[in-house]
């Protein structure tokens, strides 16, 4: 990777003084966050380009390319569900209205559906009075899709509409989607620009240290853990299996098992296993214990299933259910030991991804909002708002679409997950 690879795109110059209050604004050339915080990952980059590559910082500018008397904007939610997306669509209205005096907004229905003309979605006009209350509730107001649609109908909308900013939340599905939007408007020659807000809840996005909904995940997984392991120590040869979120990385089954710290195997996607080691790993466990409580990731020891399993509607594998198949594969392998379990399976994932956002959440999807709206009304175009270091960045979207963050099996993190669990190293 090169510096280059971190600039953002820009509709023209900016011309139009901010109306916002306030005393301090981002200076683009001086106020630039580094692009990693380890000095090993920085080394080679300084090495060849002679420089250290940087992020441009979010926030407000001085002055702004879009006159707000003039600005019509458009927001959309896609994939699946996610605490916190409320939040942010409240946070992006809500800056648009007070901070800049924007007063046509539009909420576009079931996801990209909502831009096609040939889905009748009508657009929902959106106002602080209709949002005020949203982020007390989960899922998203505006109601989502998978898949992709026609990209020159919903070119066409935001034409029709006189829509100058769309703004789009959701996974990396969505903005692929966003920038094939991005690529269309350009080949128009429009001054349309599109600014995303990563949504996932596995916090998988590359070049991003945490998206929103995350932590809310981990929280309320907390409560399956604990109950896992109150079930298989209250029962002799008790065994707990949780299964969470996690379709190619395992962030969330790998922060669950440090957060409550009673878990004992945590099986992620990016760390393979063997049926036949992985049994006698419980085995050994059971029989020393009495007890095992394991979490593993939805997208977890999918080397196990036999046969393609096709694509969903957004363009991704079909998952086999690994829960389903360890409780099937844990029951019969006991069985054939001649030793007696009591196995007691969970799956919480539909519970947790339409719980509310959590304080910590709603906070970071505020400031995701905001700082969308501030690079929107920049002129900004084809990036979404990440957040790095400890603060909030302009991130291309070339740079990380079609790119996933996961677990170093040889990193940090998954080191301390074997020293929590005493898990063996390999199955």
């Amino acid at each position: 990777m090169k510096p280059s690879n971190l600039v953002i795109e820009k509709l023209g110059s900016r011309v139009v003084p901010t109306p916002m209050q306030q005393s301090v604004f981002i200076d683009d050339e001086k106020d630039r966050i580094v692009f990693s915080s380890n000095l090993r990952e920085l080394k080679p980059y300084i090495e060849i380009c002679g420089e250290i590559p940087c992020f441009e910082m979010a926030g407000p500018r001085a002055e702004i390319f879009f006159d707000p008397a003039e600005t019509s904007c458009g927001i959309v939610t896609c994939g699946g569900l996610c605490p916190g997306i409320n939040d942010v669509i409240r946070a992006i209205v809500m800056s648009l209205y007070h901070h800049y005096g924007v007063r046509s907004i539009w909420g576009f229905r079931y996801g990209f559906e909502g831009l096609s003309p040939h889905r009748s979605h009508e657009p929902v006009a959106l106002s602080p009075d209709i949002v005020k209350e949203i982020h007390h509730s989960g899922g998203t107001i505006l109601g989502s899709s998978r898949g992709p649609q026609d990209v020159g109908a919903m070119v066409d909308t935001l034409e029709r509409m006189r829509i100058t900013t769309l703004y789009t939340i959701g996974g990396d599905g969505t903005l692929r989607g966003t920038m094939a939007i991005h690529e269309e408007i350009a080949r128009r020659g429009l001054k349309i620009n599109v600014i995303g807000v990563p949504k996932t809840i596995d916090n998988d996005i590359a070049f991003i240290d945490m998206s929103f909904g995350y932590i809310t995940a981990v929280e309320a997984s907390n409560t399956s853990t604990y109950t896992a392991y109150v079930e298989a120590t209250g029962a002799r040869n008790g065994i707990g299996l949780v299964k969470l979120m996690g379709r190619e990385s395992g962030f969330i089954a790998a922060q669950a098992s440090l957060a409550n710290n009673v878990v004992n195997f945590c099986l992620v996607p990016e760390v393979e296993f063997t049926l036949e080691g992985f049994l006698e790993a419980l085995k050994k466990r059971i029989t020393r214990r009495g007890y095992a409580v394991i979490v593993v990731g939805e997208g977890a020891g999918q080397n196990l299933f036999e046969g393609d399993l096709g694509t969903d509607p957004s363009g991704n594998p079909r998952l086999g259910d690994i829960g389903l198949f360890l409780k099937t594969k844990i029951n019969e392998f006991f069985a054939g030991q001649g030793i007696n379990i009591t196995l007691k399976y969970i799956d919480p994932s539909y519970t947790i991804r339409s719980m509310p956002a959590n304080a910590w959440d709603s906070a970071f999807c505020l400031l995701l909002g905001y700082n969308a709206v501030h690079a929107g009304m920049t002129g900004r175009t084809n990036m979404f708002i990440g957040h790095s270091n400890n603060q909030f960045t302009h991130v291309p979207i070339p740079l990380a679409a079609g790119k996933r963050k996961k677990i170093d099996p040889r990193g940090r993190m998954w080191e301390d997950v074997l020293s929590c669990t005493g898990q063996p190293e390999k199955m």
